[in-house]
């Protein structure tokens, strides 16, 4: 159970990709370095560092457990040699420094090679201590651990434009945080009823717009997306923008709410979109028109008859993410069976891919597929019925400037590229 991933990331130029496991671990992967002899191992990813980001707590004042598991990372932009990233669990955040080592001090006076300090009496000449090389060693330290201001638990993290702030969001507050303190950060929405049985929705996921740094978007369990502006007031309670698409009676069902709940928000890199994901669609909103999204895609209605039984086995409370390829122009997502979706946005066509052991093995092409609903099943589809609820892909991350995806289903990473001649 603690290898299951949680969390995938990509940093900002696309060479390393983090993944956050059930089990509090973090692991980065490098990308390789192309060489003359083997051009097309360019696109693979190596373990480069793994280490233990969150550790299981108790809180004693409320008997409560707190998971170790990542619920996201964040990349900071690269300001020099190291890496930075943020990780959090349910309660805490992290900021992480990952830097390389290839050379050791040699030669102090003061103490010997194992390190133990010698006695000053022996000491007759003064040495100048050196830099030897020695084999590359990447470490993983700890810089910043922001604590104690969420009550409730954390589900997203976000960095500002600005690299100097970031949000954290949990189901009733988001604060903002300066990355240089840990003992004070901003309240900046607060939808708690004075009366929590008056409580009709939650926050389910934030994230700041990509290069306006007083702008931000929060979405929720009832289906609408706010989005704020920091300079209009300290406490973002009343929104500038609300997107919200009206419920058509006719498919009013027990199931409206459940299935109507934003999992997951995103801007696209452009600004100007914005992204959704509910349990069955992904919607496609301009910031510049509130009433109604731009593009609906059906991500997998085939569904809609199971929905009793996907409320029996707690599946329609699953939490789906969304990715944006690096020009905004192709929404990846996943489902169920192991299945992930991609929607062109110009030429609209769609198709389902699965990552699977049996049909992932390096260098295989993978073959769209497809799902059938009653009636005849051809020989290369699959029956609605015979899908497999336990093996989902909720989580995926897109290279920020290639066709690069890495899809994490349950505890196995599968990276795809365009293929290579």
């Amino acid at each position: 159970m603690s290898d299951i991933i949680s969390t995938v990331e990509f940093n900002s130029t696309g060479e390393l990709l983090a993944t956050g496991d059930k089990g509090g671990r973090v692991v980065v992967f490098q990308r390789e370095q192309e060489s003359k002899n083997q051009p097309h191992r360019r696109g693979e990813y190596n373990v480069y560092s793994t280490f233990q980001s969150h550790e299981p707590e108790f809180d004693y004042l409320k008997s409560l457990e707190i998971e170790e598991k990542i619920n996201k990372i964040r990349w900071l932009p690269q300001q020099n040699a190291a890496y930075f990233l943020l990780s959090t669990n349910d309660k805490t955040v992290k900021l992480w420094k990952i830097s390389e080592r290839d050379k050791r001090p040699e030669g102090y006076n003061l103490k010997d090679e194992d390190g133990r300090i010698r006695d000053p009496t022996t000491i007759t000449a003064l040495r100048v201590p050196v830099l030897r090389p020695m084999d590359l060693m990447v470490e993983a330290t700890p810089r910043r651990v922001f604590s104690n201001a969420h009550t409730y638990h954390i589900n997203s993290i976000s960095v500002n434009s600005d690299y100097e702030t970031y949000m954290s969001t949990d189901d009733l507050r988001i604060n903002l945080w300066h990355l240089e303190i840990t003992n004070r950060s901003f309240n900046i929405v607060d939808i708690k009823p004075a009366n929590m049985e008056e409580l009709t929705e939650v926050i389910t996921a934030a994230e700041f717009h990509p290069n306006q740094c007083n702008t931000f978007v929060y979405s929720s369990s009832k289906g609408s997306i706010r989005l704020c502006d920091m300079r209009a007031a300290a406490l973002c309670d009343n929104h500038s923008k609300f997107f919200e698409e009206p419920e058509d009676p006719s498919n009013r069902s027990f199931f409206s709410e459940i299935i109507s709940s934003i999992s997951d928000v995103k801007f696209s890199h452009s600004g100007r979109y914005l992204m959704t994901r509910d349990y069955l669609t992904v919607k496609v909103w301009d910031l510049n028109m509130e009433s109604k999204p731009l593009e609906t895609y059906q991500v997998h209605d085939y569904l809609r008859s199971k929905l009793c039984s996907l409320y029996e086995n707690d599946c329609i409370f699953d939490k789906f993410e969304c990715v944006w390829n690096g020009t905004d122009s192709v929404l990846m997502t996943g489902s169920y069976n192991n299945f992930f979706r991609m929607f062109d946005r110009n030429t609209k066509r769609d198709v389902t891919l699965e990552a699977s052991r049996e049909n992932s093995k390096p260098r295989a092409i993978l073959k769209p597929r497809k799902v059938c609903v009653g009636g005849k099943r051809r020989k290369d589809e699959i029956s609605v019925d015979s899908l497999d609820f336990s093996k989902k892909i909720l989580h995926t991350a897109w290279h920020p400037s290639e066709n690069i995806i890495a899809v994490a289903a349950t505890n196995n990473l599968y990276i795809f590229q365009d293929k290579v001649n």
